[in-house]
């Protein structure tokens, strides 16, 4: 291990009612990535082949596991979608643990936790039991207050202005 890994294994939130949370996880892979480092993205309510960023991480190097269905999560989360969730938690507390990976992403986890498919204790106890060199990143709107003090870093993307509220829908390329 370089003595570089060795200062690994912090936890790091983002989340808030902005934009640019996955955008910030994903400039943090290609950072990890360029100085050597493992990376794996395990993405929570996103399917497979829909996004940008899926298509390109194999290029990179990233490998990404999308556990969503083919469609957004509304109002009460659906039995499958819920399934689909508690299968990503499932899989998050393996690869956190396995030691294998330099940087662990749990893409949209904080979703999963304010649409109550997952529990807060379940992510507290994956943190606690994480490598010690591994780097973990949870990304999504609506992460509860208690995570914060399991992170060492915690920003908020705040929503100032969005082309939404002059009715510009998400574009290819910049929001998906």
């Amino acid at each position: 291990m370089g003595e570089w890994k060795e200062k690994l294994g912090l936890v790091h939130i983002y989340t808030g009612d902005g934009k640019g949370k996955t955008t910030a996880a994903l400039g943090l892979a290609l950072r990890m990535l360029g100085n050597g480092g493992k990376v794996i993205i395990i993405q929570f309510l996103k399917s497979p082949s829909v996004y940008g960023e899926q298509k390109k991480a194999l290029e990179c190097g990233i490998v990404l596991e999308a556990y969503g269905l083919p469609k957004f999560v509304h109002g009460k989360p659906e039995p499958e979608e819920i399934e689909a969730a508690r299968r990503a938690l499932r899989r998050a507390k393996e690869v956190v643990r396995s030691g294998e990976w330099d940087l662990v992403i749990l893409d949209e986890i904080c979703v999963a936790l304010g649409f109550r498919m997952i529990k807060v204790d379940e992510v507290i106890e994956l943190i606690k039991e994480k490598a010690s060199n591994t780097e973990v990143v949870l990304t999504g709107r609506y992460c509860p207050k208690e995570l914060f003090e399991t992170a060492d870093y915690v920003t908020e993307m705040k929503e100032i202005k969005h082309p939404y509220q002059k009715g510009i829908s998400a574009r290819k390329g910049v929001e998906y």
